[in-house]
């Protein structure tokens, strides 16, 4: 089991958002929340990663066997959790590149040079060329260019459990393809006996095209209203929207 959430009820500004959802994720998972806008897909999101304004009133946040429902953001992301956000903020006077350099504690270089190169290589992935690296990361950037910084930064993290807000919205095709190829490979969906698992919140399902998902949950109301096959599930969607889903 990587990710277990129990009986998870949450406040914002006092009032509650999340109304007791379960949600268990195991190692080698990818499961997608699907919901309307207003269901507390955003609200679950923020609490997993443990921002202040969302208070958790009931229920408990364990990872990979670790209780972090108290625990300070930065401290879940040294556990090996990773985010990409739907309008993640520009950060003005820091370069990609140096970014990129801090987060990637994967390897230990000989050099600075040698650190130099495997950044313009893991840019290179994702067709940001070491020019693009030198901008303040996500000052100017298109929609697509901050959906690329976004998984360059994951790239260079390589966390064990991800999440992924909206990665599909407001990208074209090409990015999007481009993207899901990355997000497969982050979520080790080319290896058979991979660990990591993932979590990818999204309103519209178009990703799932590209990215396979072994479970999907409709989140309605604060609560999770059904689990199964993604496939199955969007379907329904499709067919009759969230309300018969």
């Amino acid at each position: 089991m990587l990710l277990e959430i129990s009986d998870l009820e949450v406040e914002v500004e006092g009032k509650k958002i999340l109304n007791g959802v379960n949600l268990i994720i195991n190692e080698g998972e990818t499961h997608v929340l699907l919901g309307p806008n207003g269901a507390g897909k955003s609200t679950l999101f923020m609490t997993i990663l443990g921002f202040p304004n969302y208070k958790v009133t009931n229920g408990k946040i364990v990872y990979k066997g670790q209780d972090i429902t108290e625990l300070e953001t930065h401290e879940r992301i040294a556990l090996g959790l990773g985010v990409t956000f739907q309008n993640p903020p520009a950060i003005r006077g820091v370069k990609l590149k140096d970014l990129l350099k801090i987060v990637d504690e994967r390897h230990e270089y000989k050099s600075d040079d040698e650190l130099d190169e495997e950044v313009v290589k893991l840019g290179e992935r994702l067709k940001l060329n070491e020019q693009f690296l030198e901008r303040d990361v996500n000052l100017g950037f298109s929609g697509g260019e901050v959906k690329r910084s976004e998984l360059l930064q994951l790239l260079a993290q390589q966390p064990d459990f991800i999440m992924f807000d909206e990665p599909d919205s407001g990208v074209d095709i090409e990015n999007v393809e481009l993207i899901s190829k990355e997000i497969s490979t982050l979520l080790g969906q080319d290896d058979e006996n991979s660990k990591k698992g993932g979590l990818l919140i999204t309103h519209l399902g178009y990703i799932l095209r590209f990215v396979d998902a072994t479970h999907a949950h409709v989140l309605i109301d604060g609560k999770i209203a059904r689990t199964g096959n993604p496939e199955e599930i969007m379907t329904d969607i499709r067919k009759s929207g969230f309300g018969e889903a």
